[in-house]
């Protein structure tokens, strides 16, 4: 028997925010990071609280370390909070997750309503129960799953997303294809997951490419923000893989932003996961749900093998379309430096959580393999 349980309300639309004026008398605690807050995007927002008091927390950055998860909780303790209103990208929203569920532990803080509202296309986090928080002493990211920390409201506004730079664009919407991609074919794929998840392949190869070229066109921006919330509701019913396990541990090592990483590790982790050398894909049933995600971006196959090798090159000709790199090296990075590392990252990729899902088991030599192909 399977469960499906929807816990985050959406709020779609542009007077979206709106609705945010029917909070009153409430201690708002605002987690964003320094950009958003001194781009005005914050006021539009702060605008709508006309009833209630709030507080702004903006020091928040990329991979947000447990640090600022820290300092985050003693200032909504002494603000004494009973709400919280994440504004941003993948990182402040998970930021505010972990100081919701550890703000619980540490101090006794109950926060009685979680707001979510993203400013990219990319991370779902907005629906999920899913934070990633890094060591930044061990360089070593660590995922935090539990119902706890879902927001109970997650509010897309296009008008939020409209000035989102092209690279930035292009970095979160191929972190929604890898998310799609990899609920599908986890070990935890069912049917509710897999609608979300053949609906957002479509929507992304049809829209990411104009959001790219050009960020005024509202239609391209609006499906691309659909398909990032539908993402995230994908993986939180079906959880994740291996290209997430390496782009966690790899990312927190090299300094690579998420979905680039993603990107680079995408169609050799498909390959991998294929099991493609082996050369008996006929009845491979992993090969089979690549072929079927293939088929529904206007390719027509019963092959296995050709619907792996189509997945792959649209996959590859998007991401050059998008003027992504293909390699560690392409991106900037020293391979001897990476090579360096590929031990430690792939043992920390074998540990991920993500991983424990992925329809093939690796072993740390063949992540280090992995690891070689993409430098």
């Amino acid at each position: 028997m399977e469960k499906i349980h929807f816990a985050t309300q959406l709020w779609i639309g542009d007077d979206a925010l709106s609705e945010l004026q029917t909070m009153q008398g409430k201690k708002i605690f605002i987690v964003t990071d320094p950009f958003i807050a001194e781009s005005g995007l914050t006021a539009q927002i702060t605008d709508q609280l006309t009833g209630s008091e709030y507080f702004i927390f903006s020091d928040i950055v990329p991979d947000p370390p447990v640090e600022k998860v820290i300092a985050g909780i003693q200032a909504m303790s002494s603000f004494g909070a009973d709400t919280i209103i994440a504004i941003g990208g993948g990182s402040a929203i998970d930021a505010a997750k972990a100081m919701k569920y550890f703000g619980k532990r540490t101090m006794d803080l109950a926060i009685e309503r979680f707001i979510a509202i993203p400013t990219t296309s990319g991370t779902g986090s907005e629906v999920t129960n899913f934070a990633v928080i890094t060591m930044a002493d061990t360089a070593t990211k660590y995922p935090l799953v539990t119902d706890e920390i879902q927001p109970d409201i997650a509010v897309l506004d296009t008008n939020l997303v409209m000035s989102v730079p092209p690279k930035v664009t292009a970095d979160t919407g191929m972190d929604v294809l890898t998310h799609v991609i990899e609920a599908y074919v986890s070990t935890n794929a069912n049917g509710v997951a897999d609608a979300f998840c053949e609906k957002v392949v479509k929507l992304v190869f049809d829209n990411l490419e104009d959001a790219y070229k050009d960020g005024s066109n509202r239609e391209a921006r609006a499906n691309m923000h659909l398909a990032s919330c539908m993402a995230g509701m994908a993986f939180n019913l079906a959880s994740l893989g291996l290209n997430h396990g390496i782009a966690h541990a790899a990312g927190a090592r090299l300094h690579v932003p998420h979905g680039r990483m993603n990107t680079i590790l995408l169609p050799s982790v498909i390959e991998f996961n294929a099991n493609v050398n082996q050369g008996v894909l006929q009845e491979n049933a992993v090969a089979k749900r690549y072929m079927a995600l293939a088929n529904c971006i206007g390719t027509t196959t019963t092959n296995p093998r050709i619907g792996v090798q189509n997945l792959i090159r649209a996959i590859k000709q998007l991401r050059q379309r998008l003027n992504m790199p293909a390699t560690l090296s392409e991106f900037g990075l020293d391979k001897a430096d990476v090579l360096a590392q590929k031990t430690e990252i792939a043992t920390a990729a074998l540990a991920d959580a993500c991983t424990e899902t992925n329809p093939r088991t690796p072993s740390i030599h063949e992540i280090e393999t992995l690891l070689e192909e993409i430098s």
